[in-house]
């Protein structure tokens, strides 16, 4: 790693995060790439998981896992995990691994990073970031959401690591322990995206996932006209801040995927992957007036209906639908 860590902004904290590390590694690859390569985008409904009393909706993989599919499909890449049930040990190997001059992601809680202004905490304890080197009692810290390198104390950042509740990191640090010296596009990049076509599409039995997913909740959305209004507009708003505020959501992911497929596109050649890149460009577009319905919704607005936002995800699923019909055969 240079002395001087290279910061990019980027749109989603894992994504970008893993982008960050891998060059500071020595290993140019960008954060659209990283979630393609890594088949990060997916929808899930998880009644069971439950984020301030609501619903988990997801619109990617969950936490590592993208780091684990993109590990699988590089040849010569392997990540190093470490999670622990002491809280100073787990600073005092970050502490180690940071002497050694070695750059390190941390799994985290918003909730506790001082340099995010007040309004913007809340418990989220999936947050990634990079820790790139500590001076006295303040470590530096490479943020992806942020535009610039931040820092933060040991008390904060620790706080930020053992956080407790859904997905707490448990002190997970992670860094990369084999980089190869570079990447078969033309094998990985068909492999990952057939993969994430066949994970989102019909062949997933899995009934809250993908487009079943999508489905899924639409339906219990279109039942809302004769639920308990109150809980019903603060779900309407959960799904906003879901899509659109926690992780980018899933018009952030559908734009980075679109990015992936256009970065492909002119690595391998391939007019097709132009025209799909265009495709889900215009499919984010519509969780976007997705988001806005759901607002409306969540604030009581005259002229919405419940069956308004139940039909304009519907619409999405068809469209993804066959987004993932026509990417589930792709070969170069």
């Amino acid at each position: 790693m240079t002395e001087e860590f290279i910061h990019t902004p980027s749109a989603h904290c894992e994504t970008g995060t893993v982008s960050n590390l891998l060059r500071s590694y020595g290993l140019e690859i960008s954060e659209p790439m990283v979630f393609g390569l890594g088949s990060g985008m997916t929808f899930a409904y998880l009644k069971q998981i439950k984020i301030n009393g609501l619903p988990l909706i997801a619109y990617r993989m969950p936490p590592k896992m993208i780091i684990k599919l993109l590990t699988w499909r590089i040849s010569g890449l392997k990540f190093h995990y470490e999670t622990f049930r002491n809280a100073d040990k787990g600073m005092l190997a970050l502490d180690e691994k940071l002497t050694q001059g070695n750059a390190v992601g941390l799994q985290t809680s918003v909730f506790f990073l001082p340099y995010f202004p007040q309004a913007m905490r809340f418990h989220f304890n999936a947050h990634n970031l990079v820790a790139y080197g500590k001076e006295n009692n303040e470590y530096k810290i490479s943020d992806p959401v942020f535009s610039h390198l931040v820092t933060t104390t040991a008390d904060d950042l620790q706080r930020a690591r053992f956080s407790k509740g859904a997905l707490a990191p448990k002190g997970l640090m992670y860094y990369p322990s084999e980089v190869p010296d570079s990447i078969d596009y033309d094998l990985v990049i068909p492999k990952s995206i057939r993969f994430m076509a066949k994970m989102n599409g019909r062949w997933n039995p899995v009934p809250f996932s993908g487009i079943k997913g999508m489905r899924l909740l639409a339906k219990n959305i279109a039942r809302f006209d004769n639920a308990d209004q109150h809980y019903a507009q603060l779900f309407m708003g959960h799904i906003v801040r879901m899509q659109e505020e926690i992780g980018t959501g899933g018009a952030g992911f559908r734009f980075i995927y679109a990015a992936f497929l256009q970065e492909s596109a002119n690595l391998i050649d391939s007019s097709f992957l132009h025209e799909r890149s265009t495709e889900m460009t215009q499919i984010g577009d519509e969780w976007r007036d997705f988001a806005v319905l759901c607002a409306r919704l969540s604030k009581k607005r005259k002229g919405q209906e419940y069956s308004d936002a139940a039909k304009q995800l519907n619409k999405i699923a068809d469209m993804e639908l066959d987004f993932y019909q026509r990417l589930s055969k792709f070969k170069k």
